[in-house]
């Protein structure tokens, strides 16, 4: 929700909400009734109501006749409101938990001063003021632990109501949505002919639900429009803290910035300029092939594009003050997303994909963003295990997951833990292909000469030990042992 209205919008909010037939759950008027704990009570009733009926906002009036809805004026400034020494909308936010926006407007409508409090709906749960969570039923405010139906309704809508559906800004017209979507982005990632017309675009737009109709007139830009397609994400102020981040370090620390850069365009429309910028700042290694040098970047370019766009899409957008982050070091490079996975990180190459942003998701996989179901950890796995890279690491530290890529590092400077790691993702990728782990497998992954069986057999003895994989068959003879990861134990199945 933006702070910074114009008088115009103001104006015209008004003159929407006064042709309502009455009060309603999510839209209340008042004279001059200025009692802070009154207002409090008041906001966690329309903010839960919001949520219960689907409204980006609720809105509480003073000056305007709750029953004729005829503008009477106010008998107070904004600057008298406070409840001790105290101003009431730093009073109130200390008061209401979760906190959520909240906008005092001064306004002038017909040559009186009204005072319109813009209220964002609850989210994650109810809104409760001070100890006490309130609804809205009819016009009156009532105590949600009251009325159980209600509250059973609002649990269940913040259980299945999807990021994606939610107003990053509402009540703009057409041109407006124009202004603030790349559209043309939308119909070439698509390969879709763009439309002749603007209301073409418009129908097109609203039938991928990155628009949608507003009550107020005009039209609400969902979350899903806007992150993926905003031509600058600060022009929406409940997302632009969601820019993706880079950053390049001199070393292996973070004591000194090379280089920093914040993504401003939404996901989609933005995607392969930040992923060509990362590709610039990752330095090269020199190979030499068939006599012929070759440069080849240290990290595989596919395995970046992957967990970046993952990164991406499998965040938690209702996590507040982060925003998923690119960090390039001189021996590693690490992607970091808000969210803890949804899945069991020992289990990314087997496990159908799951994402809190479905919608989004799917619709980066349609323009090509992302990979298919399924393919997107199978994908960086082999890309690491093709250019013989230390396995990528996964870490979940609190709310962030983070994953981890190395720079190439010689079998005998890997520690254990690398090690360990190397075998058990080469041991899942093989049993999801349909293939053994076996002795040779293992020394194709490492690069091992043929000749040195016995280091690859104490690189599979290492990751055993550690319970990470175990012998297909614990009797057959050495020469035929093959192996599996610890999961498929209890599931065998028929490998080749």
């Amino acid at each position: 929700m933006s702070p910074n209205r114009t008088p115009e919008y103001l104006t015209g909010l008004v003159h929407e909400l006064r042709k309502l037939p009455k009060e309603t759950e999510w839209v209340e008027f008042k004279e001059n009734n200025t009692d802070p704990e009154e207002i409090g009570e008041s906001i966690s009733a329309l903010s839960n109501s919001a949520a219960l009926l689907g409204k980006a906002f609720a809105y509480l009036v003073w000056g305007i006749n709750d029953e004729s809805h005829s503008i009477e004026g106010i008998k107070f400034s904004l600057k008298s409101l406070k409840k001790g020494n105290e101003e009431i909308e730093n009073w109130l936010l200390r008061l209401l938990n979760p906190k959520i926006e909240i906008n005092f407007h001064s306004i002038i409508v017909e040559e009186k001063e009204l005072l319109l409090l813009e209220i964002s709906r609850a989210v994650i749960h109810p809104v409760r003021f001070k100890s006490e969570e309130f609804i809205r039923v009819g016009s009156y405010k009532k105590k949600l632990r009251d009325y159980h139906e209600k509250e059973r309704e609002l649990w269940r809508i913040f259980e299945t109501a999807p990021f994606e559906a939610g107003i990053a800004k509402d009540r703009v017209g057409e041109e407006e949505v124009l202004k603030l979507l790349d559209y043309p982005k939308y119909f070439d990632l698509l390969n879709i002919p763009l439309p002749e017309n603007r209301s073409r675009i418009i129908e097109s737009l609203a039938n991928e639900k990155m628009i949608v109709p507003c009550e107020a007139g005009g039209w609400n830009i969902t979350n899903l429009g806007a992150i993926l397609f905003a031509k600058q994400l600060d022009f929406f102020d409940s997302l632009k803290r969601k820019k993706i981040r880079v950053i390049q370090y001199a070393g292996t620390d973070r004591r000194e910035t090379k280089q920093e850069r914040d993504g401003t365009m939404g996901y989609a429309c933005g995607f392969l300029g930040i992923i060509e910028y990362i590709n610039r700042l990752v330095p090269s290694n020199e190979v030499i092939e068939k006599a012929l040098r070759k440069s080849t970047p240290m990290f595989p370019q596919l395995a970046v594009r992957e967990l970046v766009a993952n990164a991406l899409i499998h965040q938690n957008f209702y996590s507040r003050g982060d925003s998923p982050m690119v960090e390039i070091f001189s021996d590693r490079m690490e992607i970091t997303n808000p969210g803890a996975p949804l899945v069991d990180i020992q289990r990314l190459v087997d496990s159908p994909p799951k994402s809190r942003n479905e919608v989004l998701a799917s619709l980066m996989r349609r323009i090509g963003i992302c990979e298919e179901r399924g393919s997107g950890w199978d994908k960086i796995v082999g890309q690491t295990e093709f250019y013989q890279l230390p396995a990528p690491l996964v870490e979940v530290s609190g709310d962030n997951t983070r994953v981890v890529l190395f720079v190439h590092k010689p079998l005998n400077k890997m520690d254990k833990e690398g090690r360990i790691r190397a075998v058990y993702w080469h041991a899942c990728l093989r049993y999801v292909s349909g293939q053994n782990t076996t002795n040779t497998s293992v020394r194709d992954r490492f690069g091992i000469d043929a000749k040195n069986t016995a280091i690859a057999s104490r690189l599979i003895k290492e990751a055993v030990d550690a319970g990470v994989v175990a012998p297909y068959d614990a009797k057959a003879a050495p020469k035929l042992m093959r192996y599996i990861p610890f999961w498929a134990v209890a599931g065998e199945k028929n490998v080749t």
